[in-house]
């Protein structure tokens, strides 16, 4: 993994594996989200491998733009969600979920480059 802002350590699958298989091309875009926005921005959720509890569906399938390498959950609320959002989709960003309710502290952008999947055509954007 190659970046210029983002640790390893932060985009490691969090279960417990330690795993990290970030694509260096999403890095690369997050990179650039980054200097669009002009200030650090805090990743709660970067890689994450089949056997972390947020990847298992429930019909045993392990598919994700996290489990590709291609996703990370960025904490950020309000203003600047607002203005993630508007650069991340400048930037041609795929998907872009988006939860702003509830405890600030649980408050992100999701933005993956995954392509497109079967019933679900990309760009791509939801909410929580």
């Amino acid at each position: 993994m190659q970046s210029k802002y983002f640790s390893d350590a932060e985009m490691r699958c969090k279960c417990g594996c330690g795993a990290n298989r970030m694509d260096d091309a999403f890095m690369a875009r997050l990179d650039s989200l980054r200097e669009m926005a002009n200030r650090p921005l805090s990743v709660s959720s970067g890689y994450r491998c089949e056997n972390h509890p947020e990847e298992k569906k429930k019909d045993g399938s392990t598919t994700g733009a996290h489990l590709q390498g291609k996703a990370a959950d960025l904490l950020v609320s309000g203003q600047d969600a607002t203005r993630i959002i508007a650069y991340a989709h400048a930037l041609g960003f795929t998907g872009i979920g988006v939860k702003q309710n509830g405890p600030m502290a649980g408050r992100f952008i999701h933005v993956d480059c995954a392509s497109n999947e079967k019933n679900q055509p990309r760009p791509h954007l939801w909410s929580y």
